[in-house]
């Protein structure tokens, strides 16, 4: 794959870098409980890893397999055993899927008086590749929409009204895109591509309608490998910290890469107006007319 069509930016990071850093005093997360779907395994248990060195107070991983969760946290405990902080880590099982276990997740957490400044969509599901997509089964492809669109929409849903939610505090909101939303023709299309497509354009809608102030959306490309080479994990996961951040606020409801240096993305000229002149720029949409909005 080319990455000139889709780089914003001269530098284009493979690794983390200092203004991501969660070490970063600007990005401190300090005080706050953070929830991250997916986390027992690969990003999602580095993104817990990288709020953890943010300084955040308590971090709730979610998946299917408690077992691996038990896992997952009881091994990040002792990683930040003896960090200043000492952040809490708490495995609770949850399927994206089922809307009773959504439910009934936040309802646990509603009963242990914890409240989630910071919602990390991460969760998956995948599907099988299908050369013809009219060959695949519809309960097959329906399961997808009801975890990807329907499960992360109720997720939010609970996020945002949260009834521990004191009066004007803000929350964050980050989405574990993918590239693909934004290619054509996609390599490999499937409907996982769709899905992940439906949501992101849907929390562009949600961001239209509630202010950075209310609650911060950033979705974003995680990567995973270039042309050239293979993305380090703390990358994506650092970025999570970062967009999470008010240094991210000015791409409320936004879609990004990992990759594209933010300093860079802030100092440019060029995409500053257009953000403000292009209502669609860095959005999900149907591409090829002209004008903007």
């Amino acid at each position: 794959m080319s990455l000139s069509p889709f780089t914003l930016t001269k530098t284009h990071h493979h690794d983390t870098y200092p203004s991501i850093s969660p070490t970063n005093p600007f990005l401190s997360q300090s005080g706050k409980s953070i929830l991250i779907t997916g986390g027992g395994t690969g990003l999602g248990f580095q993104i817990a890893r990288s709020f953890a060195k943010a300084g955040a107070s308590r971090i709730i991983i979610v998946s299917r397999r408690i077992d691996v969760l038990d896992a997952a946290a009881a091994q990040l405990q002792e990683e930040f055993k003896h960090s200043r902080t000492k952040p809490e880590f708490i495995p609770c099982q949850g399927d994206i899927g089922n809307d009773a276990s959504i439910s009934s997740l936040w309802e646990f957490l509603n009963s242990q008086n914890i409240f989630v400044h910071v919602l990390v969509l991460n969760a998956a599901r995948l599907a099988r590749f299908e050369a013809d997509t009219l060959r695949m089964d519809k309960q097959e492809l329906m399961d997808l929409f009801d975890a990807e669109v329907g499960g992360n929409f109720h997720m939010t849903v609970k996020f945002v009204n949260q009834p521990l939610r004191p009066v004007c505090q803000k929350l964050n909101l980050i989405y574990v895109s993918t590239v693909i939303v934004h290619m054509i023709p996609a390599p490999n299309q499937t409907p996982y591509a769709t899905t992940k497509a439906a949501f992101t354009s849907l929390l562009g809608r949600i961001a239209d309608e509630h202010p950075v102030e209310d609650i911060q959306i950033i979705s974003y490309h995680p990567g995973a490998k270039s042309s050239v080479r293979w993305d380090e994990i703390a990358l994506p996961a650092d970025f999570a910290v970062w967009a999470a951040s008010p240094e991210a606020s000015w791409l409320h409801g936004k879609f990004v890469w990992a990759h594209w240096d933010v300093d860079e993305l802030k100092a440019d000229e060029h995409i500053v107006k257009r953000l403000e002149a292009e209502q669609g720029f860095l959005r999900v949409a149907v591409q090829g007319l002209g004008g903007s909005g």
